[in-house]
C-alpha cells in the first residue's frame, strides 16, 4: 500500500511538472532593430513546435484584439464576413487560423461585428469547429442544420449598416470571396441587405499589412536567422570554388531549412555575374574565383516572412579584397537605399514614393531600378508596391497609400560599370527588411554594406 501510494505521488508530481512545462510561455530570443548587419551572425535558437504554436496563437490574439477594431472603425465598416472552404482558404482567413488548424474545416465562416459606442468588436465563428477560443462559436447544427441560415440570423439580429465581403479587382489579398460562397450569402440574406454589401478589399490589406508590437519584437530575430543562413551559404562551408555549382548552393539552403523545420516561401535564388559573361549565370554553372555571387533567400517562421538579397565575391588566388569597381557598385546601391527610405511618407501612394526616389537617384548620377514591396504574413505582402523590376512608372498596384506600422522589403538595384571588368555593366542587387513607423524607416537587422568575401584557397 505504501509502495502504491509512492507510485501515485510520483505520477502526480510528474504530471504536474509536465502540465507546468506545457503551460509555461516560451522564452523568446528578442533582438533589437539595428542599422548594422553582423558580418557572421550567430543563428538564434529555433523554438520547438509546441512553443512555436504558443507564440503564433499569442501573436494572433493580439492582432485580433488590436488591429480589427482599428481598421473596421477606420473604414467605417460595421460587419465583416469571411468565408473559406477546406483546402481553399482565402489569404485573410488563412492568417486567422490558430496554430493547430492548418486549414479551414469544411466551410469556415468568420464574422466581425462592431456594435459601436466603444464596445468590443464581436468575433464569431459560424462553423462546426472552434478556433482556439479566439472566436466565439455561434452555430449549433443540431438546432439549425443550414449554415447559411445561421449566418443570416446573426446578420438580421445585429442589423449592420454595412457588410464587407472580400472582393477586389486589384489585389488577391482582398479577393477571397468565391462565386459559390457569394451566392450562398446572397440567397440566405434578406434582400434588404443587398445594398449594404461593400468590398472588404481595404480591410483585408490593412489587416495583413499592419504589425503589432509583439511582431516587431520577434521580427529582427527572424531576419537574423535568415542572415545567419546566408552567411553560411556564401562561405567555404558550402562553396568550394571550381567544384560547387549554383544549384548546389540552392539545394543546401533547402536541406538546411528542412533540418531546422523552417519553410522557404520561394525556392532560393543564386546566380553568378562573371567578367566577360552576359547576364546572370545559373543552374549547373560552377562557381569560380573572380565571380560576383548573388543570392535571394526568404523564410517564413512564426508566420512572419523575410526576403533578403546579398552579394559575395570569390577572391582570386593572391587577392585579399574585391576589385574597387565592385566595391563602388555596392556603395552605389546603398546610396539608392538611403534615397528610397528617405522618400517614404505616410499617406503617399507607392507610385509617388517611387517617382520621388528615382528622380533624386538619377540626379545624383546613379542608375537605379526600384521594386520594393511590403512583407509580413506573406513574402510579397499586402500593401502598396513601390515599383516593379519591369515597370519603373506608375502602376495600379502602386496607387494604394503607404501606411505607418508596416514592414517592407527594401528591394532594388543600381547598375555600375566596373573598370576592372573592362567597363562591363554589373547589376548590384540588394534586398533588406525594414519597418516604417510612419516617420522613419529602420532596418530590422541591418543591411549589407560590404561584399562578402569567399577565399578561393
Amino acid at each position: 500500500m505504501i509502495k502504491a501510494n509512492w507510485k501515485w505521488a510520483l505520477a502526480t508530481a510528474l504530471l504536474a511538472c509536465t502540465s507546468s512545462a506545457a503551460a509555461k510561455e516560451p522564452d523568446l530570443p528578442i533582438y533589437p532593430m539595428s542599422e548594422t548587419e553582423e558580418p557572421l551572425p550567430e543563428r538564434p535558437p529555433i523554438l520547438p513546435m509546441r512553443d512555436r504554436a504558443k507564440v503564433i496563437d499569442r501573436v494572433l490574439g493580439q492582432r485580433l484584439d488590436q488591429v480589427i477594431p482599428k481598421i473596421m472603425r477606420e473604414q467605417g465598416v460595421e460587419m465583416w464576413v469571411l468565408v473559406a472552404r477546406e483546402y481553399f482558404e482565402e489569404p485573410v482567413v488563412a492568417s486567422m487560423l490558430d496554430a493547430r488548424n492548418f486549414h479551414a474545416r469544411r466551410r469556415t465562416l468568420l464574422v466581425f461585428f462592431d456594435p459601436g459606442d466603444g464596445q468590443p468588436v464581436e468575433r464569431l465563428t459560424v462553423s462546426r469547429y472552434g478556433l482556439a477560443g479566439l472566436f466565439e462559436p455561434a452555430w449549433d447544427p443540431e438546432k439549425e442544420p443550414d449554415q447559411w441560415k445561421a449566418l443570416a440570423a446573426i446578420v438580421s439580429e445585429r442589423d449592420p449598416a454595412t457588410i464587407a465581403i472580400n472582393t477586389s479587382d486589384i489585389t488577391a489579398f482582398g479577393d477571397g470571396m468565391t462565386l459559390s460562397q457569394y451566392r450562398g450569402i446572397s440567397e440566405a440574406l434578406p434582400r434588404t441587405y443587398g445594398d449594404r454589401i461593400v468590398s472588404g478589399e481595404t480591410l483585408s490589406v490593412r489587416w495583413l499589412e499592419s504589425r503589432v508590437p509583439i511582431e516587431l519584437e520577434l521580427y529582427p530575430g527572424i531576419v537574423r536567422i535568415a542572415h545567419s543562413l546566408i552567411a553560411r551559404a556564401l562561405s567555404r562551408e558550402v562553396i568550394t570554388p571550381g567544384a560547387t555549382t549554383v544549384a548546389d548552393v540552392q539545394w543546401w539552403y533547402r536541406e538546411e531549412l528542412a533540418r531546422l523545420g523552417i519553410s522557404p516561401w520561394f525556392h532560393p535564388g543564386v546566380g553568378i555575374q562573371r567578367e566577360g559573361a552576359e547576364g546572370m549565370l545559373r543552374g549547373d554553372t560552377v562557381i569560380e574565383p573572380g565571380d560576383l555571387l548573388w543570392t535571394d533567400f526568404g523564410i517564413t517562421y512564426l508566420r512572419l516572412s523575410t526576403d533578403t538579397q546579398h552579394l559575395a565575391y570569390v577572391l582570386k588566388p593572391g587577392e585579399s579584397e574585391a576589385p574597387a569597381g565592385l566595391v563602388e557598385g555596392l556603395r552605389n546601391t546603398n546610396r539608392v537605399q538611403d534615397i528610397l527610405i528617405d522618400s517614404f511618407e505616410a499617406g503617399l501612394p507607392g507610385n509617388a514614393i517611387l517617382a520621388r526616389a528615382r528622380a533624386k537617384a538619377i540626379a545624383e548620377g546613379l542608375d537605379p531600378s526600384i521594386y520594393s514591396h511590403p512583407i509580413g504574413l506573406h513574402g510579397h505582402g499586402a500593401g502598396s508596391a513601390i515599383g516593379f523590376w519591369d515597370n519603373q512608372e506608375d502602376d495600379p498596384r502602386g496607387a494604394y497609400p503607404v501606411h505607418g506600422g508596416t514592414t517592407w522589403s527594401i528591394e532594388l538595384t543600381s547598375y555600375t560599370e566596373v573598370p576592372e571588368w573592362g567597363g562591363q555593366k554589373v547589376d548590384f542587387r540588394s534586398e533588406e527588411d525594414a519597418y516604417f513607423d510612419g516617420e522613419t524607416v529602420r532596418f530590422l537587422d541591418g543591411r549589407q554594406t560590404e561584399l562578402t568575401l569567399i577565399p578561393s584557397e
